[in-house]
């Protein structure tokens, strides 16, 4: 947690743009507003905001800023600077970018949604910062137009993984012919331990597309190499006899870790292709299909600090050096098909059917090392998840029974969603040169499915010309089947699980003058158990223990208090929020059959409480020059936990939350000089977060440690001509070092050209 001295220093640095906001509003000639409500200065990028009138807090970022302020190589990076949220991305290229948002961690990617488009690509076969998270893969940064975050589960339209907030990610779709062509570097140079290197990224991106009459289309094509710095700090308990090299170290419970060598050395090829077509049927109806491929292979070695006397390397029989080895492939296909009307009348409606396929997935390990030297085994294990995937089915509608204009809006519809989680886990007699199904054993085996139904309804009504209530409702049918768990020669079929609940909403907004607004938000949500939370193996030792399924939906009731003021160069917005979750799905350790073992419960209570800040001002003291500021305070507790066990009986009531930190904050300088020139300057503040329950994770700077961070980013962007724009940035200019679980990039140096037809 932080220092008295830092959390005030960090709450002084934020608040510090309330007076100058003042200033500037009060200097400024008054600004007529014609709108019938005030809205964020950046507006919806995302058509669903404003056609199902949402009505959520909304933090906006569209292409234009993305391009002037933003170091973007992944599709991910677009959304970082946006306030409250955390992206946990390890390295360019990353397969397991989560997203945190202001009250939920790194770990809970269950717990929001991401849409492309109408397309979910979050995965929810998992809650986790593995397998869980979203596939941005299936986004070219080339084609986003922008992203909307909205905070919190406060609209019917989405589902109770919206607890934690909803991105909504649109893509481009040209008028006329247009192409487009960048190619983007990036190097790090990274020095931690023994491990001092310098990693390359190469990116290559390019679009097509146009219009003829009725018909469009839009072709994304993105390649991208790279080279992570050590994703992962290989430790042992003692120093290996006969050998020199090791580190002395302790873990993030304050337990002997020395340090022996570095893994998940990442070599990345990361293939990317999209087509988007659309045909407009008539003047008020499009159908349109988009179909995306992700091709993604994965080298990841190791390098040891271990030397034998004779001072030749060696791995001193440490396991930790085979399973930071692997060899990864996959291949990924979405595909959408969507039929929407526009008529600007009493009915508009439209279909939506998405499908998400695992068509390749496998990664091939050793099972050990070999005594002495820098070899492994020959067999191994052979992990797939092909068969896993997703489809979803949605048909929605809206009614304007007063008219297009009028003080009711009414929307409602249906949704069907199947997710289906397929993880065979294959001995192997070489892993090196195996076929799909190893040797045809199976070491372990987790696979089951869950689906939902739901209907919802949501009414926008403005029953004054300054006020609007926005009540909602949304009724869900859920279950778990054919489960299933095989570890080693013992399995067993897991039981079914079902669940109904009703989600009520309700948002009372009241725009007190053409500036000042205020707004009340109150939303209960159910978040359902993913496959793998229910089906998961839990290892104990060299055993494996079949988990006990019995998971139930986690609830969660939201508040959000807001008060905003916006005029023409200015916005200030603070939000009060807190959140009761009953039944929370967290993992931790308990007893089973007397042996102690980590897997996900249901945490009976816990609240997050806090505060969000938001501050913007243009052209300050000269034309051009702007700042954005976001502050978030969150008071995190455990409330009741009785299936919490330890061996050391350490209580976990009245501790922090797992991944939850207490503050963060970014900044953001932005100078447009002209229409040619822009520069950035940007520093994002996160404080420490506990990984354990019990918060006895204090010990930071190591391996799997949630460390506080401070990191500045700088950005130019030049149009040479209209035809070609070049950038350059850093990204973490003081070349912080910190862990996420994982050590996260040094100093980056970036550069692109882009050309435009």
């Amino acid at each position: 947690m932080l220092s008295n001295r830092m959390a005030t220093s960090v709450a002084a640095l934020g608040l510090a743009l309330i007076p100058a906001l003042v200033r500037a509003q009060q200097q400024m000639p008054p600004v007529v507003v014609t709108a019938p409500a005030a809205g964020p200065q950046v507006p919806a990028t995302a058509p669903d905001v404003e056609r199902y009138a949402l009505p959520q807090t909304r933090e906006s970022i569209d292409q234009k800023k993305i391009e002037s302020t933003v170091n973007i190589i992944d599709s991910e990076d677009s959304v970082k600077y946006l306030p409250s949220l955390l992206l946990r991305k390890r390295n360019y290229g990353d397969t397991q970018p989560t997203l945190a948002t202001r009250m939920w961690g790194i770990n809970s990617s269950a717990r929001n949604l991401v849409y492309v488009d109408d397309m979910p690509i979050s995965a929810l076969v998992s809650n986790n910062n593995t397998n869980g998270a979203p596939r941005w893969g299936l986004v070219s940064p080339e084609e986003i137009k922008g992203a909307d975050m909205l905070y919190g589960p406060f609209s019917a339209a989405y589902p109770g993984n919206s607890i934690g907030g909803v991105l909504l990610i649109s893509t481009r779709m040209p008028e006329k012919l247009e192409a487009t062509a960048k190619q983007t570097f990036a190097f790090q140079n990274f020095s931690y331990y023994q491990t001092s290197d310098t990693y390359m990224t190469s990116n290559s991106a390019a679009t097509i597309g146009s219009r003829v009459g009725k018909l469009s289309f839009f072709l994304a094509v993105n390649r991208q190499e790279s080279f992570s710095q050590p994703l992962s700090f290989i430790t042992n308990a003692t120093t290996p006899a006969g050998t020199t090299g090791a580190i002395g170290a302790q873990n993030k419970t304050g337990g002997s870790a020395n340090v022996v060598g570095a893994g998940g050395l990442l070599h990345t090829i990361m293939d990317n292709y999209k087509l988007k077509v659309a045909v407009d049927v008539t003047d008020w109806l499009r159908a349109s299909y988009t179909i995306g491929f992700w091709d993604n292979t994965a080298d990841s070695s190791v390098q040891t600090y271990l030397k034998t006397a004779n001072g030749s390397p060696t791995f001193g029989s440490v396991a930790g050096f085979a399973s930071n080895t692997y060899k990864l492939g996959e291949q990924h296909l979405m595909n959408a098909v969507s039929l929407k009307t526009d008529t600007k009348g009493m009915w508009d409606w439209e279909l939506i059917a998405t499908r998400y396929d695992y068509l390749h997935s496998m990664q091939r390990t050793p099972a050990g090392v070999l005594a002495g030297g820098t070899s492994f085994t020959t067999n191994g294990l052979v992990a797939r998840q092909d068969g896993s995937g997703w489809t979803t089915l949605d048909a929605k509608a809206i009614w304007r029974p007063t008219g297009p204009e009028g003080n009711h809006e009414v929307s409602f519809g249906g949704h069907h969603d199947h997710y289906t989680l397929n993880n065979p886990t294959y001995n192997s007699n070489n892993w090196l040169n195996t076929p799909d199904n190893g040797n045809g054993t199976l070491s372990t085996f987790g696979t089951g499915k869950t689906e939902a139904w739901a209907l919802w309804a949501q009414d926008a009504w403005r029953f004054a010309p300054d006020w609007k209530l926005t009540l909602g409702g949304r009724m869900e049918w859920w279950r778990a089947y054919d489960g299933y768990n095989l570890s080693g020669t013992v399995g067993a079929n897991q039981p079914v699980q079902q669940a109904t609940s009703f989600s009520p909403k309700a948002t009372l907004g009241w725009q007190i003058d053409p500036a000042w607004s205020t707004k009340f938000s109150f939303g209960q949500a159910y978040r359902n158990p993913t496959v793998a939370e229910l089906y998961q193996i839990v290892s104990t030792g060299a055993t494996f223990a079949i988990p006990n399924p019995n998971l139930v939906p986690e609830s969660a009731l939201s508040y959000e208090f807001s008060v905003e003021r916006q005029d023409k160069n200015s916005r200030l917005r603070v939000s009060l929020f807190q959140e009761d979750t009953a039944n929370a799905l967290i993992s931790q350790t308990s007893q089973v059959n007397g042996t102690f073992v980590t897997t996900f419960q249901n945490v009976a209570k816990i609240r997050n409480r806090g505060v969000e800040l938001v501050g913007e001002l243009k052209d300050v003291l000269f034309e051009g020059l702007s700042l954005s500021n976001s502050l978030t305070f969150v008071d995190s507790m455990i409330l009741s936990n009785p299936g919490f066990v330890t061996p050391s009986n350490s209580p976990s009531v009245g501790m922090w939350v797992p991944y939850v930190p207490q503050w963060r904050y970014t900044a953001q300088v932005t100078y447009q000089a002209n229409e040619r020139l822009a520069m950035s300057l940007a520093g994002r503040y996160q404080g420490k977060m506990y990984s354990t329950l019990d918060n006895t994770d204090y010990v930071s700077g190591v391996q799997a440690a949630f460390d506080p961070s401070f990191v500045m980013d700088v950005k130019l962007r030049y149009q040479i001509v209209d035809a070609a724009s070049f950038e350059a940035g850093i990204d973490n200019l003081t070349d912080s070092k910190y862990f996420l679980f994982h050590p996260f990039p040094g100093r980056t140096y970036l550069a692109s050209l882009k050309l435009k037809l």
